[in-house]
């Protein structure tokens, strides 16, 4: 009797014990963040880096923010719900690496299942959420994180979500917040996410707009919380987050655009000359590694053909499965490329109003991103072509271009609609658009329109883990689009660097470069960005001035190498540039993984270069944009230049000819340059750890 009676005495104090824990944890050796059930609400206690030894204690005690309706086109349907609205109903999991919740809102008959993940070797945490509901109901936003902390800021701040305008489309999706005081970083982890601060609160999560059916789950985007070692370096820490979770390793990706060459009259048989010649000079006669692709721009499309069964269908200047030009680029040791436009933009622009009468989702000059029938079509038609052996797409013109996009908002697709905001009339481009008080319209197209692209891309993954992607005009620098493609444009630039010579060209780009980076302080790895550049259309400069525009052209860093040219006009000397300035790139690419931009404003006049370090050593570019006065400029290798400690015995060299005064100079970490630098002179450092 003594016995069972302890027996019973010892299994009511152990499930008196468990349901009375509070408090819980999750946590590496890196971060941990604590949570606690408080009067039947869940909340963030406080989040450690214990990296940086930097505690934080969030000031609020909301979790999560829903925001409901009836639909996002009936008025003063919507409710906001936070955590605080949902009673504490479980605990379905609690163990270091993972925690999760079970809350319930009675009153909407919703429940929500809080997931946090942290892996043993990673310096970020996940969180997620499940909604499900009794009944229908449209999620219209979801915040997955909401935290309230003094040092949290937004560095990035520009938005602008326009229909028109040159160089004005910004729409500030998928940039990360900071938190200084904890040395961390936060977002949401999908392209189309808004992470913005208010009144020192940060919202990280993303406007969706669809309906979620009775009885049905819906498991959002994750959000994330990652730390680094120094407040004053927290883009590092960030960038190293991005590289760990991109879809495929940060690759070297060299390749030569028929665009240049010949516009859209390309051929077959001008396709097939260029590569036998690009092929011939560069890999075979001046030992250049193979080209990773040859690529066939706009031009090789049938845009005046019925596409309501297969899209992007072969024009009779090459062969409907591309044999010739597969056979053509493996001689070459390469595969082959395609420019193609999800949106049906450029050349593709005739073969739109076809659609529309075949009953396709046609807006006005463009096809919708979001239509179910012809998005079906194009998904069909990539992964026809990835299985084919294309290796490599060019997917031009998007959301619209640079001077025009166009927006799905009138809700014949499927599409979040606010007809509220009295749009009846309005064009998918029409410039009233711009007003900001759209934007919550606009963005419901763009994240419909970038889940669609994601699910494509995903599947192109499957079929082929190694194929490289570019999404180009008309799409937006989010560092989370790297969970999918390999690399975007630069936004706000044209194809062509303008300017009547060498200098004029890099100061045109390197401009935008500067506003975008340094400026306006995007969040996006310089290593992964889409520049139309170098281009080389005529012979006739001197080798230094082709050599010094080429390598300051490579030294921005970027793993993706296009080559512009006409292969016709190049001389012997022209060839031995691109040769050498390849070779070169091949060299340094394992610091590009590190590139980022030193100096002044190019169009201010002031000395501003590239460079990119890591533990072996690295590179620096350098280049004066005055045209008139010689200036000197000092470097210091060190921290902010990404430049390690480690490296205290550096040699230095050139790859060109005009910085003799550094070929026997040794240097090292925390040591001052200085450099003289002629009018429109650039020059080029190699730093080598001597062992």
């Amino acid at each position: 009797m003594t016995y069972r009676f302890c027996f019973l005495l010892l299994l009511i104090t152990t499930l008196l014990s468990c349901q009375q824990k509070s408090e819980f944890v999750i946590e590496n050796d890196f971060l941990s963040r604590s949570l606690k059930i408080e009067e039947g609400k869940l909340r963030t206690t406080h989040v450690v880096n214990k990296l940086a030894g930097k505690t934080i204690k969030p000031e609020n005690t909301a979790e999560f923010r829903l925001r409901i309706s009836k639909g996002t086109d009936i008025e003063n349907s919507d409710v906001v719900l936070s955590s605080n609205d949902f009673d504490f109903e479980d605990v379905l999991n609690d163990s270091p690496s993972s925690l999760v919740f079970l809350l319930k809102n009675e009153t909407h008959g919703i429940t929500v299942e809080v997931h946090y993940e942290l892996d043993s070797q990673k310096r970020y945490l996940n969180k997620y959420l499940k909604v499900s509901t009794a009944r229908p109901i449209t999620l219209e936003c979801i915040d997955i994180e909401v935290l309230k902390q003094e040092s949290v800021y937004q560095p990035y701040q520009m938005k602008q979500i326009t229909a028109w305008g040159p160089s004005k489309w910004r729409p500030g999706l998928g940039q990360p917040l900071f938190i200084k005081q904890m040395a961390g970083f936060l977002g949401t982890e999908f392209p189309a996410s808004y992470n913005y601060v208010e009144d020192k609160i940060a919202f990280c999560g993303y406007l969706w707009g669809k309906e979620i059916k009775a009885n049905e789950t819906y498991m959002t985007y994750k959000s994330v919380i990652g730390v680094g070692d120094d407040s004053n370096f927290i883009q590092d820490a960030f960038f190293e987050y991005i590289d760990q979770i991109r879809i495929r390793p940060l690759r070297l990706q060299v390749q030569y655009n028929s665009w240049f060459d010949f516009g859209p009259s390309v051929s077959n048989e001008s396709f097939s000359k260029s590569v036998r010649k690009v092929s011939d000079e560069l890999n075979t006669k001046r030992s250049v590694p193979p080209f990773r692709a040859f690529v066939i721009d706009d031009g090789w499309q049938d845009s005046h053909t019925d596409w309501s069964d297969k899209v992007w269908k072969v024009n009779e200047k090459f062969d409907a499965n591309f044999n010739t030009s597969f056979k053509l680029v493996e001689e070459a040791e390469s595969t082959l490329g395609l420019w193609l436009s999800p949106g049906c933009n450029f050349g593709a622009r005739p073969a739109v109003p076809i659609m529309r009468e075949k009953g396709l989702e046609a807006l006005d000059e463009y096809m919708s991103l979001a239509g179910p029938k012809y998005m079906q079509l194009l998904e069909d038609r990539m992964l026809e072509l990835t299985t084919q052996g294309v290796t490599y797409f060019k997917l031009d013109g998007l959301f619209g271009h640079l001077n025009r996009r166009e927006f799905d908002f009138n809700g014949d697709y499927g599409v979040p609609t606010m007809k509220q905001l009295d749009t009846e009339g309005f064009k998918p481009a029409d410039e009233r658009l711009n007003d900001e008080k759209y934007d919550e319209l606009k963005t419901y197209y763009l994240v419909a329109g970038t889940e669609r692209l994601m699910q494509i891309f995903e599947k192109q993954h499957k079929v082929n883990p190694d194929v490289y992607i570019v999404i180009s005009n008309g799409a937006y620098l989010s560092p989370w689009w790297l969970q999918y493609i390999d690399a975007v444009w630069m936004i706000n630039a044209g194809d062509a660097a303008g300017g009547s010579n060498r200098t004029q060209e890099l100061v045109y780009r390197d401009g935008v470069y500067y506003d975008t980076w340094v400026r306006e302080k995007t969040q996006f790895p310089i290593n992964s960005v889409f520049n139309h550049e170098p281009k080389k259309t005529k012979t006739g400069e001197s080798v230094k001035q082709f050599s010094e525009y080429l390598w300051m052209n490579l030294s921005r860093g970027t793993g993706f190498v296009e080559l512009y040219i006409k292969t016709e006009a190049l001389s012997d000397s022209d060839w031995d540039v691109l040769a050498d300035g390849l070779k070169w790139t091949h060299k340094v690419f394992p610091y590009f993984k590190f590139s980022r931009m030193h100096g002044g404003d190019p169009n201010e006049d002031a000395v501003y270069g590239y460079c990119g370090f890591n533990e072996n050593g690295g590179y620096a570019s350098f280049h004066n944009p005055s045209e008139t006065e010689t200036q000197t400029y000092s470097f210091t290798l060190n921290r902010p230049l990404g430049c390690l400690a480690s490296l205290n015995h550096l040699s230095v060299s050139s790859p060109l000819a005009n910085a003799g005064e550094f070929q026997t100079a040794e240097t090292g970490y925390n040591q001052t340059i200085k450099i003289i630098l002629k009018p429109k002179e650039v020059k080029i450092l190699e730093f080598d750890q001597i062992q």
